[in-house]
């Protein structure tokens, strides 16, 4: 479980807004896409904070952007209580601490490479290996940390010779073999067989109780949040509407996304022809400035100011707040 201590990520007023105006020389009342539009977390030593949203909320974006992997347009990240050193000799030092498991291991594996080449490539860019015994060591140790064992029938195969599963652990492996500290799961096991989905959650929960790992855990998938997260961040159009514990979110959520969202999970023992609420609408172009809360429009409990103001994280309880005009300090 998650220490109490301080947090080792921390994100203060992310933003990050992607240019898709034509008009080269134009610099006035430029379009762009507001894919993060201020958002601020913090993940604690050996926590899992889950980001939670519909596609196109900004969740990978915002994963990335923590490993300045997109380009952010302001705010702040600090690690370990440092503001993220952007230099060249910053930027290589962060990532032996945090790394990245994307959702895809059919694209984010080059088929072209083997398995050792793959997992061994951060020691190799990194130097942090001095002879090919060493990196072979390294590369079966993470390999069966994994669980691909025994390493050796794996090191000298292609990815299109591996199951999906098997690729996942090969992109787990790689990102574990620098002992990172922190480490964003982008929607890791959306891509596989339902089959396998269970061993690699296994494996990442193991992997944070052996090592004191913390995860930013990407999802839509707000019952399997429930199942893994010690908080649960609800994300929509770029900002968070709510976020608190677990059980916070999804016995007590207030914000009408939240709910919206819990109003259609499966629950065990309850009757699956229970009334669901479906919102209703499309979510908003993100390329359009909204003056007040942006999920105003699919409210079903939107009034006149919802239009005209704009909500900000207001604490409703220990750990808890929301960004609601009707949920926060103006009562529940």
């Amino acid at each position: 479980m998650a220490k109490e201590n301080a947090y080792i990520v921390e994100v203060k007023d992310l933003q990050v807004y992607f240019d898709i105006d034509k008009r080269k020389f134009a610099k006035k009342d430029r379009k762009v896409v507001r894919a993060v539009d201020g958002v601020s977390f913090g993940i604690r030593e050996g926590e899992i904070l889950s980001l939670v949203g519909e596609s196109g909320s900004g969740k990978t974006t915002t994963g990335k952007a923590i490993l300045d992997l997109a380009p952010a347009t302001g705010g702040e990240i600090f690690f370990e209580g440092r503001p993220l050193d952007r230099s060249k000799n910053g930027l290589k030092a962060f990532r032996k601490e945090a790394q990245m498991v994307f959702q895809d291991p059919y694209q984010s594996l080059n088929p072209r490479n083997r398995i050792i080449d793959l997992v061994a490539e951060p020691l190799d860019v990194n130097h942090l290996v001095h002879s090919p015994e060493e990196r072979l060591e390294k590369v079966k140790q993470a390999l069966e940390q994994a669980g691909l064992s025994p390493a050796e029938e794996y090191l000298y195969r292609y990815p299109y010779e591996l199951s999906g599963g098997q690729r996942q652990r090969v992109v787990i492996a790689g990102a574990i073999i620098m002992e990172p500290k922190f480490v964003v799961a982008d929607e890791p096991i959306s891509m596989l067989d339902a089959s396998v989905r269970t061993g690699i959650l296994k494996l990442l929960l193991g992997l944070r109780d052996e090592k004191g790992l913390s995860y930013l855990f990407i999802t839509h998938d707000l019952s399997l949040a429930w199942l893994i997260s010690d908080r649960i961040a609800i994300m929509y159009l770029g900002q968070i509407m709510e976020i608190g514990s677990a059980d916070q979110i999804i016995k007590g959520g207030v914000h009408p996304y939240t709910k919206a969202l819990t109003a259609i999970m499966p629950i065990p023992g309850v009757n699956k022809n229970r009334k669901r609420e479906v919102l209703q609408g499309e979510t908003p172009n993100a390329s359009i400035e909204i003056a007040g809360c942006k999920f105003a429009s699919r409210c079903p409990e939107a009034s006149e100011q919802c239009f005209e103001k704009q909500p900000v994280l207001e604490e409703i309880e220990a750990g808890h707040f929301a960004a609601c005009l009707k949920c926060g300090r103006q009562g529940l």
